[in-house]
């Protein structure tokens, strides 16, 4: 969808359509499912619960929401909160766990965002397991996923990127990445209609990665165009990928973490 008609239509309208066509189109919520969302406090993950607890009647599937917050030694959401009445109003029963994610580092080891997101997701994984989850949603948007797909060829030497939907081999839950049809522009405008975006908690970490620097690469050679960014998605959903192997798969099993 492109910048003009984000200006003609609602943000909030333009997300909520996205993400029924996504769930629609890539089966990504089926009827029974009981789904956790996985929310940091930032913009892209209570948009995800907004927009999910908003679809319900669009979509008119039977499934049920919860959301899970992990909380670390690093980064205390002053916002938490604010997130906690948020999910209340959208009638999403909500869990903080705490993760001592930098205590968990080996010595000589500094903390970086993929070992955040390895812990992270495992204890994602391992409470979606033992409270009976059969999906956890991620806030993952489009520009994520061109963005993985340019970092995991720049850095490693590989055509993959972040799947909209994946399936575990030995266990019944699935990733789902609803938002994955909606830019970030369109989530940043949505949650600022719906004053989200005032709510939202930066993780101190993010604001020098390599995702950062492939964004501003991505950014001057496509100016920023939706219409080319799409091209680009639509080109990595139609080639041969390899699927990005989520890491938390084997601490599920009872695995030491790294």
């Amino acid at each position: 969808m492109s910048n003009r008609c984000l200006r003609r239509s609602q943000a909030s309208k333009v997300v909520q359509k996205l993400l029924v066509k996504a769930i629609l189109e890539q089966n990504l919520i089926r009827k029974g499912d009981r789904i956790l969302i996985a929310v940091s406090g930032g913009k892209d993950s209570s948009v995800l619960a907004w927009a999910l607890h908003q679809a319900r009647r669009a979509l008119k599937i039977d499934y049920e929401l919860a959301a899970l917050h992990i909380s670390s030694d690093f980064c205390s959401c002053c916002k938490k909160s604010v997130l906690a009445q948020n999910l209340e109003s959208w009638d999403i029963p909500f869990t903080d766990l705490f993760v001592p994610i930098i205590g968990r580092l080996k010595a000589g080891e500094k903390m970086n965002c993929y070992w955040c997101s390895t812990q992270r997701r495992t204890e994602l994984l391992r409470y979606a397991l033992a409270h009976h989850f059969s999906g956890i949603a991620l806030g993952h948007h489009l520009d994520d996923i061109i963005e993985t797909f340019f970092m995991n060829m720049t850095a490693k030497g590989e055509l993959s990127t972040m799947p909209m939907v994946l399936s575990y081999r030995k266990y019944p839950v699935r990733l789902i990445r609803p938002l994955g049809y909606v830019e970030e522009q369109q989530i940043i405008a949505c949650a600022a209609e719906q004053g989200i975006l005032k709510a939202s908690c930066t993780c101190p970490y993010g604001i020098h990665s390599q995702r950062r620097d492939i964004r501003k690469s991505i950014a001057y050679f496509t100016g920023n165009a939706s219409a080319v960014k799409r091209r680009i998605f639509k080109a990595l959903c139609s080639g041969p990928l390899k699927v990005l192997e989520e890491k938390g798969e084997g601490e599920a099993r009872g695995r030491k973490d790294p």
